[in-house]
C-alpha cells in the first residue's frame, strides 16, 4: 500500500497498544535499578493505552483528527517520564499530520522525525541512549531512505530495523546500562509499539492478554480503604449546556469521560440543553468538575451509598476527607494559592495535610499518577495559583505536563521535589502572608537542602557499583545510590544512616511503611541516641513498599 489514512492509522494505534501491554513486564524488567519503582513499561503500557481508548470509538478516516485525538489522550493519561515522552513524540506526529486526511511513505517519515524532535525539546536535559535516541536516530535514517511512491510497508519495516539497531547500541551510550546488561526500557517499549504498528500494517491480529498480577499492581495506587471509598457515591445531577456548546456536545463524549473515573452505573441522557447525568462513583467532586465544563448544574444530588447523612459531614471535617474530591461544585471564589502533594500512605498524607498542602494525589514510586490525574486535582481545588509538589523524580515531568494542560485555565508552579521529605520540608517553608515568588523561592531552597534516605526490597539480582544486590533482600539508598544490600530491613536503615548523618545533621525524620513495627521503631530511636547527635522524629507514615524514608537536615 503506498497510503495510510484514518482508519488504518487506527488499527495500528490499537495493536501497538495490545502489544505493548502483552510484554509490559519484559519493559520493566529491564530497569536498571532493582527498585520496586513505578516501571517503564507499566507507565508505558497505561499511557498508551489511555490514548487508544480515545480513538477507539472515535468513527473517522481522517488521520490528523485521529492522530489529534490520540495525542490529546497520551497527554492526559502519561504516566512517569517514559510515557510523557511517549506522549511527547506522538504530538510531534500529530502536528506532522495536520491537514491531512491520508499520508504517504515521505509523510510517515517525516512525522516520524518531528515526533523526535518535539520529544527533545520537552526534555530539559536530553539523555542519549535512552528513548529520545532511537526515536531520533530511527527517523533520521528512515527520512533519508524513503522516496515518493515507496510502498509503506517498506519504510515503515526500514524504520523498525533502524530502531532495533539503535536500541542495540544504548548500552554504549549510557554507561549504566552496560554495566547492568540491559537495553534502554523506554527504547524497548517503543519498539514493541512499532512492532505492533507493523503487524497492523501486515493485517495481523493479536489479542489483548490478561497479566497475572496486573489487577494488584494498579491497586497499589494507595487507594484509602474507608468504608466511603469501598461503596462510594450515588452522584446524580442536572446541567444547562453552555449555549455556546449545544452544537458540539454530544452524550458519548461526556460518557466517555465519565468512565475513566473510579465508578459504575453511568448514564447520561440530554433533552435540548438539559443533561441529566447518574454515576456510582468514588470521587464525585471529579465527576462534577467534569461535567462542568459544559454548563451550569441546574440540580445535584449525592449520597454516600453506605452512611448516612451525618456520618458523611462527620467525616468531612478530617484532614483525609478534606484531602478528597470535594462534594459539592466547586466555590465561586477561588482560593489565592492551593499545595497538592503527590504521595502514598495514609500517615504521609496526613503529614502533608497539616502542612499547608490542600490536596494529595494518590501515588508514588509503586505506581505514578498520570497527567490528568494531577489536572483534575488542580481543577478540585479550585485555585488562583496552583503549587505542585511531586515528591518522585519520575513525576516531575508529569506535573509539568499538567500545567501546560492548564496553562490557559489556572497558574501552576512545579516544585521539583524528588522525594517525600523534600517535599515536607518544602510544605514546611509556605508562609500563607508572603508573596507566591517569595513562597516559590524559599521552597525551592528548602528541597536543596534536605538528604533523603530509603529502605526498600530488591526485585531482582544484580550488581550496581560494586554492591551486590539480592533479591528479596534490603537495599539502604542514599540519595540517588544504593551503598548497601542486607537481609534485615533494620540494618539497611542503619547502613542509610551511617551514610546519611554527618556533624551538622540536627534533624531526623524517620518516615516508617506498614511492614514495621513497634520494636524495630524503638531499635532505631536507640541506635540514633547512641551513634548520632541529631534529634529523631518518628511517623507513622503507613507507606507501602518503601519500609523506611529518612530526611537528614
Amino acid at each position: 500500500m503506498r497510503i495510510i489514512d484514518g482508519k488504518l492509522f487506527k488499527e495500528m494505534v490499537i495493536t501497538g497498544a495490545t502489544v505493548l501491554h502483552n510484554n509490559h513486564p519484559e519493559i520493566d524488567a529491564l530497569n536498571v535499578f532493582p527498585v520496586p519503582d513505578g516501571d517503564t513499561g507499566t507507565n508505558m503500557s497505561l499511557t498508551f493505552s489511555s490514548g487508544a481508548s480515545e480513538i477507539e470509538k472515535l468513527d473517522s478516516n481522517d488521520i490528523y483528527e485521529i492522530s489529534k485525538k490520540l495525542s490529546k489522550g497520551l497527554l492526559m493519561g502519561a504516566r512517569g517520564n517514559s510515557g510523557v515522552i511517549l506522549s511527547q513524540i506522538f504530538r510531534g506526529i500529530s502536528m506532522a499530520f495536520e491537514g491531512k486526511k491520508q499520508v504517504d511513505a515521505v509523510e510517515l517519515a517525516q512525522a516520524l522525525q518531528n515526533g523526535a524532535k518535539v520529544a527533545y525539546k520537552a526534555v530539559m536535559r536530553p539523555v542519549e541512549g535512552t528513548i529520545l535516541t532511537v526515536i531520533r536516530e530511527s527517523s533520521e535514517a528512515v527520512v533519508q531512505y524513503a522516496k515518493p511512491g515507496m510502498e509503506i510497508e517498506d519504510v515503515f519495516s526500514y524504520f523498525v530495523k533502524e530502531a532495533e539497531e539503535s536500541l542495540e547500541r544504548t548500552p554504549e551510550l549510557l554507561p549504566v546500562l552496560k554495566e547492568v546488561g540491559v537495553v534502554d526500557s523506554g527504547g524497548a517499549g517503543l519498539l514493541l509499539i512499532m512492532t505492533g504498528f507493523m503487524a497492523a500494517l501486515a493485517g495481523e491480529e493479536i489479542e489483548r492478554v490478561d497479566i497475572k498480577g496486573e489487577a494488584a499492581k494498579e491497586a497499589l495506587v494507595d487507594v484509602e480503604s474507608d468504608s466511603e471509598e469501598a461503596y462510594g457515591y450515588c452522584t446524580e445531577f442536572i446541567l444547562r449546556l453552555d449555549p455556546a456548546k449545544i452544537k458540539v456536545f454530544k452524550e458519548e463524549n461526556l460518557r466517555n469521560e465519565l468512565e475513566r473515573l473510579p465508578g459504575n452505573s453511568i448514564v447520561v441522557v440530554q433533552d435540548e440543553d438539559i443533561v441529566k447525568v447518574h454515576v456510582h462513583t468514588l470521587k464525585p467532586g471529579n465527576a462534577l468538575n467534569t461535567a462542568q465544563r459544559y454548563g451550569e448544574f441546574v440540580k445535584l444530588k449525592i449520597e454516600n451509598m453506605q452512611e448516612q447523612h451525618n456520618s458523611i459531614l462527620e467525616a468531612n471535617n478530617t484532614p483525609a476527607a478534606n484531602a478528597k474530591a470535594t462534594l459539592t461544585a466547586p466555590k465561586e471564589e477561588p482560593k489565592e494559592v492551593s499545595i497538592i502533594s503527590v504521595a502514598a500512605g495514609k500517615g504521609i498524607k496526613d503529614m502533608f495535610l497539616e502542612l499547608h498542602c490542600d490536596y494529595v494525589v494518590s501515588g508514588g514510586q509503586t505506581m505514578n499518577p498520570s497527567a490528568e490525574d494531577i489536572v483534575q486535582a488542580i481543577r478540585d481545588v479550585n485555585a488562583k495559583h496552583v503549587i505542585i509538589l511531586p515528591n518522585n523524580s519520575n513525576i516531575v515531568m508529569t506535573a509539568q505536563q499538567a500545567a501546560i494542560i492548564l496553562e490557559d485555565e489556572v497558574d501552576v508552579k512545579v516544585v521539583p521535589s524528588k522525594t517525600i521529605p523534600q517535599g515536607l520540608s518544602a510544605c514546611i517553608m509556605f508562609n500563607p502572608e508572603v508573596s507566591l515568588e517569595d513562597n516559590l523561592a524559599e521552597m525551592n531552597d528548602a528541597i536543596a537542602h534536605v538528604k533523603t534516605g530509603q529502605v526498600t526490597f530488591a526485585i531482582k539480582d544484580t550488581n550496581i557499583d560494586g554492591v551486590d544486590i539480592k533479591a528479596n533482600q534490603y537495599m539502604a539508598l542514599c540519595e540517588k545510590d544504593i551503598v548497601a544490600c542486607v537481609p534485615n530491613k533494620v540494618d539497611a536503615l542503619k547502613e542509610t544512616l551511617n551514610n546519611l548523618v554527618d556533624d551538622d545533621s540536627e534533624i531526623i525524620t524517620l518516615i516508617y511503611g506498614e511492614d514495621v513495627t513497634e520494636d524495630e521503631v524503638q531499635e532505631i530511636e536507640d541506635y540514633v541516641e547512641d551513634h548520632f547527635e541529631a534529634e529523631i522524629e518518628c511517623v507513622d507514615g503507613q507507606q507501602p513498599v518503601y519500609s523506611f524514608i529518612v530526611g537528614v537536615e
